[in-house]
This record gives C-alpha cells, structure tokens and sequence, in this order.
C-alpha cells in the first residue's frame, strides 16, 4: 500500500475510533427494553402534555433550557445543578424555567425504572415533545439518546450570544460549536415562540446607538407599540413582549418569525440583523417562504445540537435527581 494512502487510512480510522468513544453509545431508542415493561419516553411525553395542556409557554421554556446548556459544557444537564456558583446562578441563565418538568419526569422515571435515565436525556426528549406539541406532527423529530450527566457545574456567561451580537460572531460562535451556520439560522428561528424584557431590546427604541433616536430598521409601526409597553423612564422590569410579533402564532412553532423579521418586526437586534445581513438574507427569505423546509431543518439541527458535547460511558453519571444543592447526591 502506498505509505501516503497508509497515513490516510490510519487517520481516518483513529479519527472513526475516537468518534465511536464518544459517541457510540448516542442512538435513536437507547432506552427500550432498558426499563423493565416502561416506555421511557412514553413517560416523558406523557410529563410533558400535562404541562403544555396548562401552559403553551413551556415550548420556548425548554427549548431555551436545552439551548443554554448544550452551549456551555455541552449536553451534560449542568445547568439544571443548584448551588451558588453553578450556572443556573450566570445572569444568563437567571430567566431560564421549566425545572420542575424535568424534575417531575426524573421522578416518574425514577419510579419506574431507578438510575437508568440521566437528566441530560430527559431535557432532549421534553424539548423534542413540546416542539411537536406546538408544531404538529410534521415538526416532530427523532432524538438519539445515551447521554450521561455532567458532574460539575459552573458559572458561564461567555458562550451564550447576547441580543447585540453581529451575524458573523454568531456563525463563529456556532461554528465553535461544531454546528454550520445554517444550523444557526434555523435555530434563531426558536424564536418564533418565547417572549423578550424589555432590557433586552429597549435601547432599540429610544437611543439606538446613541443617536437618541429609534433603530431605523425596525418598522416604525412596531416600534411605537413597543414604546408604550416599555417607556424609556419606568421601571420595565417583567414587562415582556413576544419575540414573534404575530399573534395567532406566538406559541407555535413555525416559520412566521422568519416572516416577521423580514418586515423589520423582530424584536432583538440580532433577529433583525439575521434577516438584512448579505450572508443570512436567502437563507431566511427561504424560509420564510417554506415552512416545511423550516421544520425539516430545525428538527436536524436541533439533534445536531444535541450532539453537543455529550458524556457517554464512564466519563458522567445518572442523577438519581436532577437538581439539589448537594452534588453528591448525584454520585
């Protein structure tokens, strides 16, 4: 063999071996025949339903959940951790909710089929249920499971795209991430449920810039609206507006906040710079126009960002809870 095609060979299989280390274990039906007669996801969905039976806003809650822990140290369920110094404490993460479902189904799990399930699981297949819930069949996906817990957690606010960011430190930073940036573009579409404060956008309405004036790209119509909901001298604390500014469709998960954006109604800065920017502006007039495209892509992407960082095999644990303020609980 020539020595060349021999170096290429062996790289390639040592690069197959190290990938198979860490993500081996990762497959579509991990858990079956796992938990005695239980369908371990049948069990989550079923956790799941109750809360959006009650409340449509655990969507963006959990989607948001599994964002802002992939992005940090990976899938590895560290931002549920309580604890002084953990990141659920970040100023980040200080708006992130939808715990007590994850708990609730660690507890049913538990139940069933005790130390199987590790809590990293339980926040990819939730938001993989509440997606679907919100978007119809044709927005469900199919998740690959295995994953183990992290066994620290810290205080992290560098790896989470503040609302100012540019479109192109946006792509770099997913890009860090091992995702595309297609992959970004259509996992900004998550905004297409979820709401905003008014601290996150305000500066675009009154002194953009420090022009003293509103951002010019956003639709005049909208930004007097926003105007009276978050006045530039009150106290806007909890105020919140939606981040997809069609009613009929705040709480479902389509393509309308690409539609927005193109008629200068998104909220955050980054939303609108992702529909004028050169390099984002086909891809989101794309799907705009294809929603079935949309949610074709953000079920891939949505896996592929699952894919973050996992822990399989020795290197984590399974929690038998998902959150306490004694980590060795956890061991």
């Amino acid at each position: 063999m020539n020595k060349s095609v021999l170096v290429v060979v062996t790289v390639g299989l040592v690069l197959l071996l190290n990938m198979d280390a860490c993500y081996g274990q990762l497959k579509i039906g991990f858990y079956k025949e796992k938990c005695d007669y239980e369908d371990v996801e049948s069990i989550v969905n079923k956790v799941v339903n109750e809360s959006f039976a009650s409340d449509h806003s655990i969507v963006a809650a959990l989607l948001r959940m599994q964002f802002h822990d992939c992005f940090v140290t990976g899938c590895d369920a560290s931002l549920l951790l309580d604890g002084d110094s953990s990141e659920k404490k970040a100023i980040a993460n200080l708006n992130v909710r939808g715990f007590e479902l994850i708990d609730k189904a660690k507890t049913a799990l538990e139940q069933a089929c005790p130390g199987i399930v590790s809590c990293s699981d339980i926040i990819i297949m939730a938001t993989r249920d509440a997606v679907a819930l919100s978007g119809g069949s044709t927005a469900r996906y199919e998740v690959k499971t295995g994953r183990r817990d992290g066994l620290t957690s810290e205080q992290a606010n560098f790896d989470l795209p503040g609302p100012q960011i540019s479109v192109s430190n946006t792509i770099e930073l997913f890009v860090s991430k091992g995702l595309s940036d297609t992959d970004m573009i259509v996992l900004l579409g998550s905004h297409t449920v979820g709401i905003a404060h008014c601290n996150f956008f305000q500066n675009r309405l009154w002194n953009f810039g420090g022009t003293g004036s509103a951002d010019p790209s956003m639709d005049p119509a909208l930004v007097e609206t926003l105007k009276s909901q978050c006045p530039e001298s009150a106290n806007n604390e909890g105020v919140v507006v939606n981040l997809d500014q069609n009613p009929s469709s705040s709480n479902v998960v389509d393509n309308s906040f690409y539609q927005q954006i193109r008629s200068n109604r998104g909220i955050l800065e980054i939303d609108q710079k992702l529909a004028l920017d050169p390099s984002t502006t086909d891809a989101v007039a794309t799907m705009a126009n294809d929603g079935d495209t949309f949610l074709k892509l953000f079920g891939k992407s949505m896996v592929k960002m699952g894919g973050i960082g996992v822990l399989t095999g020795t290197d984590g644990q399974i929690r038998l809870k998902c959150s306490s303020a004694n980590w060795s609980n956890f061991e």
